[in-house]
């Protein structure tokens, strides 16, 4: 979009407005915006943000947690359409039926997840602090909400603790297969397959890493191969370009047609209108608060 970035950067300073931006979205979105990131870096600069206004170029569940971590100032979303189908995969009822059943219980909610879930939450996690946040709490018990396969990874690698689930998935991750898996690495035998955690089981057992989005392209800037097999949304291809200039990257997993609907246009439209502002029941959002601060705690 031709003058995007000077307009934006004109309606920043008129609006006192920080621009977030996840992997997933737009390219020149991604180039515009002032930070750009997975969704724990995004969580630590919504946090530390000193403008008034938060443009938070992601999904519905992003702008929730900014605007929990910041009550006082307006979080705006270029398309409060643009949501999760992960967030919704388990229902505040149904935590608390586990919780009144089951003992020494500690709910560890991902942080793709609705505001009411967090709220019934003890703590929150990222797919890049998991592992190290369910290793140190207390509890034996886990209810992993809402991602299964994120949730399984990290029963893998926390032993000690037995793992309950409640049966959600994020689509786009689950759409890739081992047998997709399996003919890139026909094609690209000298590629390692760099993988989300979000991914089936299977998809990980094929893979040489996993890890969260910014994991990943770390391993890939870090790596001394010059090409890679990406399991996670190639939005990501991005920045993995833009760090790896000279290496080669071949996406297996299909784009999320909710994170492309935030564009340049709906970007540059919501902080020149202020639309798409994230409001939250204020007991919803102080309860959804103790988590999301848990979790900054914890993965220091």
């Amino acid at each position: 979009m031709e003058g995007f970035a000077e307009e934006l950067a004109r309606l920043k300073a008129r609006e006192d407005a920080v621009v977030l931006a996840h992997y997933y979205v737009d390219e020149e979105v991604q180039a515009a915006a002032d930070f750009v990131g997975d969704s724990y870096y995004l969580a630590k600069a919504a946090a530390a943000a000193g403008q008034g206004t938060i443009l938070f170029c992601g999904v519905r569940f992003m702008g929730e947690s900014a605007k929990i971590l910041n009550p006082a100032r307006r979080v705006l979303l270029p398309d409060p359409a643009a949501d999760c189908a992960m967030a919704h995969m388990a229902s505040p009822e149904q935590v608390l039926a586990v919780r009144a059943r089951t003992p020494d219980l500690a709910v560890v909610c991902y942080i793709n997840s609705t505001a009411a879930l967090k709220a019934v939450s003890d703590v929150c996690v990222t797919s890049s602090n998991a592992v190290k946040i369910v290793s140190a709490l207390p509890e034996r018990n886990i209810l992993f909400i809402p991602d299964d396969n994120l949730g399984s990874f990290v029963q893998a690698a926390c032993p000690g603790k037995n793992f309950l689930f409640l049966g959600g998935h994020c689509p786009v991750h689950v759409a890739v297969r081992a047998e997709d898996v399996a003919a890139a690495r026909l094609a690209h035998p000298e590629a390692p397959v760099l993988t989300h955690p979000e991914c089936l089981p299977a998809v990980r057992e094929l893979s040489a890493f996993v890890g969260s989005t910014a994991e990943i392209v770390a391993r890939a800037a870090a790596g001394a191969e010059g090409e890679y097999i990406v399991c996670t949304e190639p939005g990501v291809l991005f920045e993995l370009r833009r760090r790896c200039p000279h290496k080669r990257f071949y996406p297996v997993t299909p784009p999320c047609a909710d994170m492309k609907r935030v564009t340049p246009a709906r970007v540059l439209a919501c902080l020149r209108d202020g639309s798409g502002e994230v409001s939250l029941p204020a007991a919803q959002a102080r309860a959804a608060l103790r988590p999301l601060e848990r979790m900054l705690e914890l993965a220091k």
